[in-house]
């Protein structure tokens, strides 16, 4: 019988510390495309790669699952969609923390209140940019955190331009900035404007949050002028 082969694959040479071994292997495999080389066969993946052909074949069809991976009509495989989705999400967030975070903490320096940037995620709202108070008493939400989207300043400015119908909404379109008290919790208040690209393309919504007992209304056009200059250096960006 013939000797197995005792040539390590690239994912054994360089594992990932607690890591997952086929993930490892998948990583090389999408690894194994570049500018010189945007489609490939099975056996330039597999020697790429180190790994026998039954196994590359293995995790092209989950990588082909996950749109990661596309075959073309050739049985050639190059990079999928999801990459590209991926890529421009990565690309995105550098530019908006780059907007982002400038405003907020301008508008913390002018109120002395928390300011966050939200996204919509699913029918969640995630809180991708804070900036806190210096003020002992405030909310303690982070950077990360998914909060409802159908409680709470930022939630209901995300909702209302993604469509949703009710006269609060109709509201906040109109207006283009709401100031609610108790709305997610009946200590805080919060203040929220949309983030639009083009005037109709939400991004996301700029966001002050107070202890209800700290609630200006001075605040509401800082936050509403907030949004709209970020709105507007999106145009550019």
């Amino acid at each position: 019988m013939p000797k197995k082969s005792t040539q390590m694959s690239l994912a054994d040479l360089h594992p990932a510390a607690g890591g997952v071994s086929a993930v490892d292997k998948a990583i090389t495999v999408l690894a194994a495309f570049t500018d010189a080389s945007t489609t490939l066969s099975l056996s330039e993946i597999a020697q790429h790669t180190r790994l026998y052909k039954s196994a590359v074949l293995r995790l092209l069809a989950s990588l082909e699952h996950g749109r990661l991976v596309i075959k073309h009509a050739d049985g050639r495989y190059g990079i999928g969609p999801e990459v590209g989705r991926l890529n421009a999400l990565y690309a995105s967030s550098f530019s908006l923390e780059d907007l982002a975070l400038p405003l907020l903490r301008q508008l913390v320096a002018q109120t002395q209140e928390s300011a966050a940037f939200h996204v919509r995620q699913g029918d969640q709202r995630l809180c991708l940019y804070r900036v806190d108070s210096p003020q002992m008493v405030r909310d303690h939400i982070k950077a990360g955190d998914l909060l409802p989207l159908d409680r709470g300043a930022g939630g209901r400015v995300l909702s209302a331009y993604s469509g949703a119908k009710g006269e609060l909404y109709d509201r906040i379109r109109r207006d283009g900035v709401v100031l609610l008290q108790g709305d997610r919790s009946p200590d805080l208040c919060g203040i929220s404007a949309p983030v639009l690209k083009r005037g109709t393309e939400l991004v996301g919504a700029i966001t002050l949050t107070m202890p209800t007992h700290r609630l200006n209304t001075a605040h509401e056009p800082l936050v509403r002028a907030a949004a709209q200059e970020m709105s507007r250096k999106l145009d550019f960006a």
